[in-house]
């Protein structure tokens, strides 16, 4: 008969001690029981008794149109029970922002997230700031439209092509997803933006680390270690915002607005007049700035530079459709209507000191971006 084994730790006079609790014991556990059994869950070794930090994965099955659904989580031990908070979770940011075990940057960051109202307060603020996430002057193929990681929101583009190297489409604190430590990794930028990148071949493994714009992040894949199913190498880009994926509709990446039509995986991509669909190429124009616009004057023709804010003021100059556009302030004058019905009688001063009207700037939002002149 097999009997069972009893493991124990022997002191130094050879006396058995009961074994000693691992400082994060229960851990796992209570975070698979907020997600369920086939949750994957990596610990940070940086967790103590009182804290834990990681991610949490839930894989998908290998299927095509399949994706995992990935969390980070912070958690704090409070008379002996782990309190687990999942990003997207008000309690995610309160812990976070409380939580020794984090850098300061990512107190920061990730204590703020969800909260910054630039981001949350105005859900028709589709400014970025974002690159397309690769070196800026290449031209990929856009190889899928938007379509959904995890959930109903088509939050996705799928891109291949260039050098295959994947960058960060901007500066933030980078995370691997998988427990394996390939395939996926997460950048959690400011305004309450976040961005995933699936697929990846020799990732980086980071747990945390501050990665700058343009930053490499691994090389075009087909890995599927969380879970889904590739044909082709590419990259699996998402948008989050506020802790969930967002549908990345009419958001500006690299100084092209995605467009959703039809069903998934179709769609097209638009550069001031300029409309690619799903099977062109886009060429990276690098990140439009907060304060910046494109000019979009839905036809391809140029635009008036006027010398105040309306058609009244002289003609100064023109712009050529496309052309990149910093606003220094904005002013009321003559009402004017652009691409998709867009009517407004807000004018832009540019930094030369000349004026357009902003229904013919594409900046993300229909407010000053840089204020009200005074």
């Amino acid at each position: 008969m097999r009997l069972p084994i009893a493991i124990v730790v022997l002191s130094l006079i050879g006396v058995p001690v009961p074994a000693i609790a691992a400082p994060t014991d229960g851990l796992v556990a209570a975070v698979v029981a907020r997600l369920g059994p086939s949750t994957q869950v990596s610990v940070a070794a940086r967790s103590t008794s009182r804290w834990g930090f990681g991610t949490a994965v839930r894989p998908a099955p290998a299927a095509e149109h399949a994706y995992p659904k990935g969390w980070l989580f912070v958690a704090r031990r409070e008379t002996g029970i782990w309190r687990v908070a999942l990003e997207g979770e008000a309690e995610f940011a309160k812990l976070s922002a409380a939580a020794s075990i984090l850098t300061g940057d990512e107190r920061r960051t990730l204590g703020s997230a969800g909260v910054d109202q630039r981001a949350a307060g105005d859900t028709t603020d589709r400014r970025t700031g974002m690159r397309l996430p690769f070196a800026v002057g290449q031209t990929w193929r856009y190889t899928g439209g938007p379509h959904p990681m995890s959930g109903g929101a088509r939050s996705s583009i799928d891109l291949a092509g260039g050098d295959g190297k994947v960058l960060a489409a901007r500066a933030g604190l980078a995370y691997t997803m998988c427990r394996s430590g390939r395939g996926w990794v997460r950048v959690v930028h400011d305004r309450g933006y976040a961005t995933d990148y699936y697929h990846l071949e020799g990732n980086i493994k980071v747990n945390g680390k501050r990665v700058a714009e343009g930053a490499f992040l691994g090389n075009i894949g087909n890995d599927v270690s969380c879970g889904g199913r590739s044909t082709g190498k590419h990259v699996h880009f998402s948008l989050r915002r506020d802790g969930a994926y967002a549908a990345i509709d009419k958001y500006s990446l690299g100084k092209w607005v995605i467009l959703a039509s039809g069903g998934a995986y179709d769609g097209a991509a638009r550069h001031g007049s300029k409309r690619v669909a799903v099977g062109g190429g886009l060429r990276n124009y690098g990140a439009l700035g907060l304060t910046q616009g494109v000019v979009d004057t839905d036809g391809g023709t140029t635009l008036n530079r006027r010398s105040g804010p309306g058609t009244a003021h002289a003609v100064v100059g023109k712009l050529a459709d496309g052309d990149t556009v910093t606003i220094t302030c904005s002013a009321r004058g003559t009402t004017h209507t652009g691409r998709d019905s867009y009517a407004t009688d807000l004018w832009n001063k540019l930094a030369d000191g000349s004026w357009v009207s902003d229904a013919y700037v594409w900046t993300g939002t229909a407010a000053p971006v840089n204020g009200l002149c005074t």
